[in-house]
């Protein structure tokens, strides 16, 4: 019997090897899922940063003080029928003044008396020309109304309202 040898080639794949095979590499044309979804991240995000950068922050901050106010008013309105003793609320240059709440002795059960942001002012608004809201000690109160303004941007206000038995609550205001 006659060996057989088979003889393997193996091709190296050498810069300049003239053994090469001239094949071409399959051409890809289009773009991978991976890709895709990187370039829909990157837009995403983008996206998400103008809207950021578009937000009035003005606007914003009043909602922020606005909702702040109003949990502040209902905690007066419960504290003051609680005590029985009657709660007002009036503007002041710096922010703004409970009257009436008696001294808890804590100090952090005192209610604040500035705006977050500086620029925030607020009226009472009412028929009768007045500066204060009375928020107790009766579980129903007169329909009463605060509007907040900025002060650099004057178009901008919120109105905090109540009907007398709900509490609180923020409103677009009137133009």
């Amino acid at each position: 019997m006659a060996k057989r040898e088979a003889k393997v080639v193996t091709q190296t794949l050498a810069a300049g090897n003239p053994e090469l095979p001239r094949c071409r590499p399959h051409s890809v044309s289009g773009f991978t899922l991976l890709e895709l979804l990187v370039v829909l991240a990157i837009v995403a995000i983008a996206s998400v940063g103008v809207g950021f950068a578009m937000r009035d922050g003005t606007q914003t901050q009043l909602a922020r003080e606005a909702l702040r106010l109003s949990a502040l008013f209902e905690s007066s309105r419960a504290r003051s029928q609680l005590s029985g003793v009657p709660v007002r609320w009036r503007v002041t240059p710096q922010g703004f003044q409970f009257e009436g709440l008696p001294p808890s002795g804590r100090s952090d059960d005192d209610l604040p008396q500035a705006w977050l942001d500086a620029d925030t002012t607020a009226s009472v608004d009412a028929p009768v020309q007045s500066d204060t809201l009375l928020l107790g000690p009766e579980p129903i109160i007169e329909p009463q109304a605060v509007i907040l303004q900025s002060r650099s941007q004057p178009a901008q206000r919120l109105r905090l309202a109540t009907d007398g038995v709900r509490p609180f609550v923020v409103q677009a205001d009137l133009p």
